[in-house]
């Protein structure tokens, strides 16, 4: 991939152009090695979630050589984690018929890829792909432990009949406590955490009873990766935006705004005389994402569409991301600010705040390490 704005030798954040996406190596280091310790000490398997850093040189650090079982969002990144060399592949979204052809050509490529599908009509197509193709379709059951986006309930008539039709290619059960998002301390991220154990136990056992035993049983989501501590039965565990974090994160206390290794790089190019405690900023929808998921916090969390830290990453108390236009935001300060702070060509950075859609604005990270210094490029595969 090329670079739309090539490294400049000895190139910083005051050189580099604007808006774009800069990434905390150190962070990033302590935010992988917290989730992987964590799960080590539960004694469970781990299969990182690439959907939000879509990047292979985070992949070798969250899952280095032997490059170990990781999970995608999207047939885009099973083929470019597959062509960089990982064989054990979840794609942890519905399986739509539509997309069997490039299931196949990752199977014939010896990608151990594992489906997900919660429809008798899914599996029905699954099982006959598989048997017209002669491969070995590996496919999980979706299961619904409360989040209400896909699956189906753990005890619900709809599963066994599921399994039947996958027949061969049926291999276990996996769930998403994305209703983790909702919960505002401890206590409530681990009852989510033990509603996804207890909804995959009580399926796996159910389809066991009726003859289909789960090889795995996969759950995850960051908040509650690591909240769970009753993992006995489960598999593997899932999780993505640990590796950045972002204020929503934050703001549930899944981590601390000092965790958060992704900003978006940003100047100053409006200073409106009239209105003392706003500038305008060339970071707007297209760079920040429209998520305003704080909004759902209490006042005090609510960053609007993000929040200031200067060049260097410090946090600028009372300074948030207002509104956003195309390519403008508008930074508004809780006090009238002096005249000559955030001059013209001044640049900020944005913490996000939901790192997934911001991080999916841009094709790269520049890579810094607690100084303005830019220590190198790594590119991300966006698209579907």
């Amino acid at each position: 991939m090329s670079s739309v704005f090539p490294l400049r030798p000895h190139a910083s954040l005051e050189q580099i152009s604007t808006p774009c996406l800069v990434l905390e190596r150190g962070k990033l280091a302590r935010n992988l090695t917290r989730m992987a310790a964590t799960l080590a000490v539960r004694g469970v398997k781990f299969r990182p979630h690439f959907k939000t850093a879509k990047s292979v040189d985070i992949g070798l650090l969250a899952s280095p050589p032997p490059l170990g079982a990781i999970t995608v969002s999207t047939l885009r990144e099973a083929e470019y984690f597959a062509y960089h060399g990982w064989r054990d592949i979840f794609y942890a979204v519905g399986l739509g018929p539509g997309k069997l052809d490039r299931v196949t050509a990752l199977l014939r490529q010896g990608v151990n890829l594992v489906t997900l599908c919660d429809h008798a009509d899914t599996a029905t197509a699954i099982r006959g792909f598989a048997q017209r193709e002669a491969l070995t379709f590996r496919t999980l059951i979706e299961i619904d432990c409360g989040d209400g986006r896909g699956g189906v309930p753990p005890d619900s008539a709809e599963l066994l009949p599921i399994a039947k039709l996958l027949g061969p290619c049926f291999a276990g059960v996996a769930t998403h406590g994305g209703q983790s998002y909702g919960e505002r301390d401890a206590a409530g991220l681990a009852r989510v955490a033990q509603a996804e154990v207890a909804a995959l136990r009580t399926a796996a056992a159910g389809l066991h009873a009726a003859g289909y035993p789960s090889s795995i049983l996969s759950l995850g989501s960051t908040p509650t990766a690591l909240a769970a501590t009753d993992l006995a039965g489960i598999t593997e565990v899932r999780a993505g935006v640990y590796m950045f974090g972002d204020v929503y994160q934050a703001g549930i206390g899944s981590c601390t705004l000092d965790d958060i290794a992704v900003s978006v790089l940003a100047e100053v190019i409006g200073r409106p005389a009239h209105r003392p405690n706003e500038f305008l900023i060339d970071a707007g929808a297209f760079a920040l994402s429209k998520d305003i998921s704080t909004a759902k916090l209490s006042p005090e969390k609510n960053a609007g569409y993000g929040l200031v830290c200067d060049l260097d990453g410090e946090l600028l108390p009372g300074l948030r991301v207002a509104n956003t236009w195309q390519e403008h935001g508008l930074v508004v300060s809780a006090t009238p600010l002096p005249p000559d702070a955030f001059r013209i060509g001044t640049r900020v950075r944005i913490l996000p705040n939901h790192a997934c859609p911001t991080a999916a604005a841009h094709d790269r990270y520049f890579v810094v390490n607690r100084s303005r210094d830019v220590l190198t490029e790594w590119t991300r595969v966006n698209g579907w």
